[in-house]
């Protein structure tokens, strides 16, 4: 005759939660991790930064490599322009004006820091073409929403 199954302790209400919770993150976390290469485009990355990228409010990083392309996060693009973005870092700026001499610096400043990252990518061994994705999660956690 079988061993029949113990029976599991009724969870509370509040424990469901925890636990639903833990299993989210940790199914998050599995499926965002970057690949043994993207870590390694994030390490040189965080090495070769210089003090001006190092200091920027955003993080760059790499979340994937396709063959030869490196995936990189972005915080604008054409669904947000660099003027929403600027907005957010730099609250003190007029972001609705384009010619405003900080707006026109933070603007060079992110295009430079940008760039940065991109030579950074593109000279780690096996990359020779640089994709950008846009950073959704961070952008909606400093409340930009995306379509």
């Amino acid at each position: 005759m079988p061993m029949p199954m113990p029976k599991l302790p009724k969870l509370a209400y509040w424990q469901w939660i925890v636990l639903v919770v833990i299993l989210s993150l940790a199914a998050d976390w599995i499926l965002n991790r970057p690949d043994p290469r993207a870590r390694e485009i994030n390490a040189a990355i965080q090495a070769k930064a210089s003090d001006r990228l190092n200091n920027y409010p955003y993080r760059f990083r790499a979340v994937r490599v396709n063959g030869d392309t490196a995936v990189l996060t972005t915080p604008r693009n054409v669904q947000v322009p660099a003027f929403r973005f600027i907005g957010v870092i730099h609250p003190e700026i007029n972001v609705k004006n384009p010619n405003d001499p900080a707006f026109i610096a933070a603007e060079t400043e992110l295009g430079l820091v940008q760039s940065e990252v991109a030579a950074i990518a593109a000279a780690q061994p096996g990359i020779k073409l640089i994709q950008w994705e846009l950073d959704k999660s961070w952008l909606a956690s400093h409340g930009i929403e995306v379509q």
